[in-house]
């Protein structure tokens, strides 16, 4: 049985540079070298970094979002000021979300845990509440111990 929490969060938005995932939805190993392969380019290109600079808090968002037909998955940061290059502006609704935390020893391997135990487990087995799409994010928090921690948020409704 997953573990996990229903939390209630008000709206947010986060800035967002995005890539579009070409790999097929199933295909598991394909999604995480396209979402590994983003975030080395945006490490390196400074894009990463530009958006730290602007966030109001430490947080590192990784956004899962369908849009126009298309699996989009963005870096961003909650921030109030402009981000030259964010390609979207991402609105998380009002209300409660299904939180998985963890820790791993990357970003990435954080990530792909995270979402393997919200997806993978916790929605499967709940019967009071049901994720019906939006935007889903893991969120890097910080590190402790030499690893990274964090959480999963998806928003949820009630059944």
């Amino acid at each position: 049985m997953a573990v996990y929490t229903l939390e209630e969060k008000e709206s947010f938005t986060v800035a967002g540079i995005g890539t579009e995932l070409k790999s097929n939805y199933t295909d598991y190993a394909g999604i995480n070298k396209e979402k590994a392969d983003f975030w080395m380019g945006i490490g390196e290109d400074g894009k990463l970094a530009a958006l730290k600079s602007v966030a109001v808090n430490d947080y590192i968002f990784a956004v899962n979002e369908a849009v126009n037909n298309k699996m989009m998955h963005y870096a961003g940061v909650m921030t109030d000021k402009p981000v030259p290059d964010a390609t979207r502006m991402i609105q998380f609704p009002k209300g409660s979300y299904l939180v998985v935390k963890g820790e791993a020893e990357t970003s990435l391997d954080l990530g792909i845990q995270l979402t393997g135990i919200a997806f993978g487990q916790a929605l499967p087995e709940a019967k009071d509440f049901a994720y019906v799409g939006g935007p889903n994010t893991s969120v890097e928090m910080g590190k402790r111990n030499g690893l990274v921690y964090g959480e999963m948020w998806i928003p949820v409704v009630k059944k």
